[in-house]
């Protein structure tokens, strides 16, 4: 009997390993989102903003002070799917004026500063923000309403080696829904329009783009607008998926993507979805075949084996274009 246990614990191995996978890419795509924040300011004006994992958690408890306000927990299909689409427009605007804003009053001046300036000015804004979330949300964890649906989509189909065994829920397809396109929306941007080409321009030579006639300061502006209207894009999608939001995320979430663009290439927006999605994936299979208290040596030691390897990271070297 315990032989034919075995056998049946064997053949929903791959199951376990697929459902971790799917585990690690959908939180993954969430960590990119985040990281792209990072490398595109660091592309631009080579700042570790370390203040971008706390916009991304004001972002949270802007949204989830909008559902308050909006009366969302309760409502009918269509008034939920209405209310989080007017959040996951006004929340990414909160990040992008957050964003610019202190850019403008604190980096900005800066911009000719050693380089320690500007970051240990980072460094500051980041407790700032940290402090103002705990005066805004309380030091204690928040609830964020469940709105959307833990609906199995897998459910009741019929599919070969036990594949209808795997979790993909609402929750996940609305993270690919949301993560995907935005960054595919990103990458066109950058690719194929004229403020694409002018921070592409910016990161590869500002005195040089400047002399060009490209609006420098404009262009870095632009990237911090988008830079904190993706964090507010993370910050909904994280309420909505996770539930639970308090002042302290920012400093592991954003650790998480900060090491995913570190991983991937800093300063190279594939090289940020590829990281993200890397750490994803090992964290996932590290809770679930390692122990959850080893995950982020495990993440970190990966890191540093890449890095003495590829000190660029996966595609630093082989990025062609930057920002």
């Amino acid at each position: 009997m315990p032989h034919l246990l075995a056998a049946a614990d064997a053949s929903y191995w791959h199951v376990e390993f697929l459902q971790q996978c799917i585990n690690g890419l959908t939180f993954g795509a969430l960590i990119a989102l985040i990281a792209l924040g990072y490398t595109m300011v660091y592309g631009i004006i080579g700042l570790i903003n370390f203040a971008h994992g706390d916009l991304f958690m004001l972002g949270s408890f802007f949204a989830l002070t909008l559902l308050g306000l909006l009366h969302l927990e309760g409502a009918g299909p269509a008034a939920t799917i209405g209310g989080i689409l007017l959040i996951l427009v006004l929340t990414p605007l909160f990040g992008a004026g957050l964003n610019w804003s202190v850019d403008r009053v604190v980096y900005k001046p800066l911009r000719n500063a050693p380089k320690l300036a500007p970051l240990v000015s980072a460094i500051g804004v980041s407790f700032s923000f940290m402090n103002i979330g705990q005066l805004w949300g309380g030091s204690a964890d928040r609830d964020f309403p469940d709105l959307i649906p833990r609906k199995n989509l897998l459910e009741g189909l019929s599919l070969p080696l036990h594949l209808n065994e795997l979790q993909f829920t609402l929750k996940d397809l609305l993270l690919v829904l949301v993560v995907v396109p935005t960054m595919i929306g990103l990458t066109i941007l950058v690719k194929r329009s004229k403020l694409g080409r002018a921070m592409r321009a910016t990161s590869q030579d500002p005195v040089a783009a400047r002399l060009m006639g490209i609006p420098v300061e404009r262009v870095i502006g632009a990237t911090f607008l988008i830079g904190g209207g993706l964090a507010g894009i993370a910050s909904v999608t994280y309420g909505l998926y996770i539930n639970t939001i308090q002042f302290q995320m920012g400093y592991k979430t954003g650790l998480y993507a900060f090491t995913a663009a570190v991983l991937g290439g800093i300063g190279n927006i594939p090289g940020a979805v590829l990281g993200g999605l890397v750490i994803g994936v090992v964290r996932s299979l590290g809770i679930g075949y390692v122990s959850q208290h080893w995950v982020d040596a495990l993440i970190f030691g990966i890191l540093i084996v890449i890095l003495v390897f590829r000190p660029t990271g996966l595609l630093g070297e082989r990025a062609r274009e930057k920002v």
